[in-house]
């Protein structure tokens, strides 16, 4: 079943205001770790499953990237991101990830950042992004932690006086599937899956992993957000760089 939350209005106003909406990169968490697994961008073709605004897709154009597609099943997502964009080396498509049909061996990279955790089937989104890439291309994806998607609640057990966080429960680990979760007071539907699960997926496809990273707050933000502290104490993304392997 195909979610698009971020065409309801209150939604997507919401999400508006959240800082990494507002700021773009650098105000993302995880973004430090993230960069840093990405390969180089210049000269290849580029696709962003799930592109939101935008932020990565212009960043690969930044990086000498020849070309990006971004794609995105929210409309209103797209009207934005097209909003914040004047490159015409960057092209936005209003499409699903599952409904993703590009010719096989046309694609240099393929990127997503927190999209893949709605979708039901991990193991398509891979062949397809397989399918897709050049030998020797990169996939370099992010997505809420199984840590983090393990409970529907995804929150903290709060103390008596329900602001300090006491600890992170983790429950039905094991159990994958669909979750009803709240985000930004609305029920969204994601999908919990394992760690081994998201790299078993990966190398059955034919995909090499490269590197695993579970986020942790930046020095930087550390500072400035006395309340990032506590992301010390669980991950909440989960980011892996895999690689077509070359034809012998």
């Amino acid at each position: 079943m195909k979610q698009n939350k971020y065409d309801d209005n209150h939604f997507f106003q919401a999400y508006s205001e959240m800082d990494r909406s507002k700021k773009g990169l650098e105000a993302a968490g995880e973004w430090h770790i993230l960069k840093e697994m990405l390969p180089d961008f210049k000269g290849k073709n580029v696709l962003d499953l799930g592109c939101g605004f935008g932020w990565h897709s212009r960043y690969a154009r930044e990086q000498g990237a020849e070309s990006v597609i971004g794609t995105d099943i929210s409309e209103r997502m797209l009207t934005h991101a097209k909003e914040l964009t004047n490159d015409p080396g960057i092209t936005y498509l209003h499409q699903a990830i599952e409904d993703v049909d590009f010719p096989e061996e046309s694609m240099d990279i393929v990127i997503s950042s927190l999209a893949l955790h709605y979708i039901e089937s991990f193991d398509s989104v891979c062949e397809k992004v397989y399918a897709i890439l050049k030998p020797g291309g990169s996939f370099v994806f992010s997505v809420e932690h199984p840590i983090f998607t393990a409970r529907k609640e995804q929150d903290w057990i709060y103390d008596k006086t329900g602001k300090e966080p006491l600890h992170w429960p983790v429950d039905n680990y094991q159990i994958e599937g669909k979750r009803e979760a709240s985000f930004l007071n609305e029920t969204v539907t994601k999908y919990h899956r394992t760690v081994s699960t998201f790299m078993n997926g990966l190398s059955q496809a034919g995909f090499e992993i490269l590197r695993v990273e579970e986020s942790v707050p930046s020095e930087e933000m550390l500072k400035k957000i006395p309340e990032m502290k506590h992301e010390l104490r669980r991950p909440m993304f989960l980011m892996i760089a895999a690689e077509k392997k070359e034809k012998s």
